[in-house]
């Protein structure tokens, strides 16, 4: 049963009202990073970022790229779904589950795509490369203590 009122607009619910106010109080609107057309995601995506000033410094010391996305932030490189298990990736990076990038205006762009039909780095090399710049042990390396 439609809700009429004296000026045929139908007002907004409660349920909508808050969630718009919760768009609205929210910092930046999560985007995702886009696989780009002609490619598929088999084993799902998340992000790894890193401030724009070590991006160049990474991609000379991977063996291969994936898609790396930027803006004058950071540097995006897409990594397969759960590329975090078991792995303390060092500051600043910060991962991502789902490539959601918080916090931006826009979706960054898209600066390198590799051949083929995965958008995919993969993320060993690419935590060893983030290790050695920010003089980090990696996880495993690590002295385990009792």
């Amino acid at each position: 049963m439609a809700v009429r009122t004296a000026s045929g607009i139908r007002p907004l619910g409660l349920d909508t009202l808050l969630r718009l106010q919760r768009r609205m109080d929210a910092p930046g609107t999560p985007r995702r990073l886009p696989v780009p057309d002609g490619m598929t995601a088999p084993l799902g995506c998340d992000a790894v970022a890193v401030p724009a000033c070590f991006g160049p410094l990474v991609m000379p010391r991977l063996p291969r790229v994936g898609c790396v996305y930027a803006d004058d932030a950071h540097w995006w490189w897409i990594v397969p779904s759960d590329s975090d298990y078991a792995l303390d990736w060092p500051a600043p990076a910060r991962y991502a589950t789902g490539a959601v990038v918080p916090d931006t205006p826009d979706v960054p762009g898209l600066i390198h795509r590799p051949d083929g039909t995965v958008p995919y780095t993969p993320p060993i090399p690419l935590y060893l490369a983030l290790c050695r710049l920010t003089d980090t042990t990696p996880t495993w390396s690590r002295p385990v203590s009792a």
